[in-house]
C-alpha cells in the first residue's frame, strides 16, 4: 500500500532567514578571487568555500606563490593594446566572437572564463568591463593589484599611441572606476562619488585625465 505524503506548505519570503555574514562573506570571496586570479577558478571556489566551513586556511596565499607559473602570465600589455585595437571601435560583443579572437592570439580558455566568472558576464558582453578586468591581471606577481594600478594599466591601453602622458576622456574613466569599485565590493558609493566629483574638477579643458591626476595626486583615494 502506497501511502501518501502531505504536500510540503512553500515557504514564504518573510520566514526565510539569510545570515547577516552572507553579503560580506560573498564581498571578500570575490576581492580574494580578484586579487589571487586562480588558474582555475571554479576549483578554487571549492577550495576557498571548504575551507572556511572547516577553518583551515584559506587557499589565497599559495594560489598566488604559483601565480608566476600561471597562465595569467601570458597577458601582457601589447596583448591587451591588440586586443583593444580590434574591438575598441564596439561598445559590446558576443562571447562566442570574444573567445574566437581569444584563442587566434593563442589566450587559455580557462583565464578566458576566470574573467567572464568574476566580472558575472554574459552573452553580451561589454568591452570595456571585460578589458579592465583583463588588466588587473597585469602585475600581479610583483605586487598586489589595485583598483588604481589596474586604471593605470588602462589608462595605458586605451590611450592614444600619440598621447604622452597617457590620458583617457573623464567619462571612460568613470566607467572603469565604477565598474571595478562594484566588482572589488570594498569601496562605497559615496566614495566613488565623491573621488569622481574631485578628479572631475581636476582634468583639463581637454575632458582628458592622465594617470598622474589620479596616482601622484594625495587627496585622491580610489581604494
Amino acid at each position: 500500500m502506497v501511502e501518501l505524503l502531505e504536500p510540503t506548505m512553500p515557504i514564504a519570503e518573510d520566514q526565510m532567514t539569510i545570515p547577516s555574514e552572507l553579503p560580506e562573506m560573498l564581498k571578500q570571496f570575490t576581492r580574494d578571487a580578484i586579487i589571487t586570479q586562480p588558474p582555475d577558478l571554479l576549483e578554487w571556489s571549492y577550495t576557498y568555500f571548504n575551507a572556511l566551513k572547516t577553518g583551515t586556511k584559506l587557499p589565497t596565499e599559495e594560489c598566488q606563490k604559483r601565480l608566476s607559473m600561471s597562465k595569467w602570465a601570458v597577458l601582457s600589455l601589447e596583448i591587451l593594446k591588440e586586443l583593444h585595437k580590434k574591438l575598441g571601435a564596439r561598445l559590446t560583443i558576443t562571447s562566442s566572437e570574444l573567445i574566437q579572437l581569444w584563442n587566434d592570439l593563442g589566450l587559455p580558455p580557462d583565464l578566458y572564463s576566470s574573467i567572464m566568472l568574476v566580472g558575472s558576464l554574459s552573452e553580451q558582453i561589454e568591452w570595456l568591463k571585460f578589458l579592465a578586468l583583463a588588466c588587473s591581471g597585469l602585475g600581479v606577481v610583483s605586487q598586489p593589484m589595485t583598483i588604481a594600478r589596474t586604471l593605470k594599466i588602462a589608462c595605458e591601453v586605451l590611450s592614444d599611441e600619440e598621447s604622452e602622458p597617457p590620458s583617457i576622456p573623464f567619462s571612460t574613466f568613470q566607467f572603469l572606476y565604477r565598474f571595478l569599485a562594484a566588482v572589488d565590493g570594498e569601496v562605497s558609493e559615496p566614495q566613488v562619488h565623491q573621488m569622481l566629483t574631485y578628479l572631475e574638477q581636476v582634468v583639463g579643458l581637454d575632458g582628458l585625465i592622465k594617470v598622474s591626476d589620479f596616482t601622484e595626486n594625495p587627496n585622491v583615494r580610489l581604494e
